[in-house]
């Protein structure tokens, strides 16, 4: 996987520092603006990538480039998704995939027709944890409630009570809690359960925005409660329970840093199966095999996953009259 990476945020910096760990991974080029030229060049001299691009026409152009990283802010994951897959690259795409469902489709449609691969960056669905959890589902019996609180109180939400608007908080950058830190707890519940029987989102909003909010979805059987603030904190963890027994798991959905099991008769069990200490070791390490071995059905099936997901955003937004982009 020979990859460029479009854009220079925080989740780039955050992925450098483990890609040389993952196998058949290159760093042929990154893209970003004249404003981040400094910043590229320092992270091509501190990580061996190879060439820095501020025009997308010549980074999407390069012959030694053939996935391409799109780690913009949320509006913009479409459009240069769009624009890589029609030029003949694989495309990776930070979560959230799209702010509407339909540009999902038309991408994934796309993708087919050009023959190359498409696939989300969700690093819960990749962690051997989740793994592990997913195994353990069958031992708690009946599940009966599912509770995910991701809630953490951002650094720029001060900033816009002030009536300044960072990406974070913009409707029109697809911001706000279920987009952000939400869509994690999301992801989880769906890999665990599929499509819901339906859903609702009762949110904090402010300017157009949901600072916070409380998403629920049924499933009949089990019954499911999705919390994300980005306006208050709590201790952070998700559990799952079942007439015999639970998991709890540790910190947030998007690490899964480890889980407890607890049965209603016997001991509680630590588990941790996790193979690296960086979160997005495993989704890139399987991005990589994939793209090695054009593995199309795997694609498929996570493609379809992702849909799902994006389902369920489009009927929260809905339901609390929040219209994104």
């Amino acid at each position: 996987m020979n990859l460029a990476i479009l854009g220079a945020g925080m989740i780039v910096h955050d992925f450098l520092t483990v890609a040389g760990d993952v196998p058949q991974l290159e760093l042929s080029a990154i893209f970003g603006t004249e404003n981040d030229l400094e910043k590229m060049n320092h992270l091509k001299q501190q990580y061996g990538i190879q060439t820095v691009y501020t025009e997308l026409g010549a980074c999407l152009a390069d012959p030694s480039v053939d996935t391409v990283y799109v780690a913009l802010p949320n509006h913009l994951h479409y459009s240069f998704a769009k624009e890589a897959i029609l030029a003949g690259k694989h495309v990776i795409c930070e979560k959230p995939f799209t702010l509407q469902a339909r540009e999902l489709v038309e991408l994934t449609e796309l993708a087919a027709a050009h023959g190359v691969l498409l696939m989300e960056a969700i690093t819960n669905q990749y962690l051997a944890n989740y793994q592990g959890i997913k195994a353990q589902l069958e031992t708690l019996g009946e599940l009966k409630v599912i509770e995910c609180n991701y809630s953490q109180y951002s650094s720029r939400y001060d900033s816009f009570k002030e009536g300044t608007v960072l990406p974070a908080f913009n409707p029109k950058m697809g911001g706000g809690a279920l987009m952000d830190i939400n869509i994690y707890n999301i992801h989880f519940v769906v890999g665990l359960l599929g499509k819901p029987k339906s859903v609702r989102y009762f949110a904090n909003v402010e300017e157009g925005i949901d600072t916070s909010g409380m998403l629920f979805l049924d499933y009949e059987q089990t019954k499911v409660v999705c919390i994300g603030a980005k306006d208050s904190t709590a201790t952070i963890r998700s559990t799952i329970q079942g007439t015999k027994g639970s998991i709890i798991v540790n910190g947030p959905t998007n690490m899964l840093a480890s889980y407890d099991v607890e049965p209603v008769n016997g001991a509680k069990s630590h588990q941790n199966q996790s193979v690296h200490g960086h979160r997005m070791f495993e989704e890139f390490a399987r991005f990589a095999q994939a793209i090695h071995e054009n593995d199309h059905a795997f694609v498929k099936e996570r493609l379809a996953h992702s849909k799902l997901v994006m389902e369920v955003v489009e009927k929260a937004l809905a339901d609390a009259q929040i219209v994104l982009g």
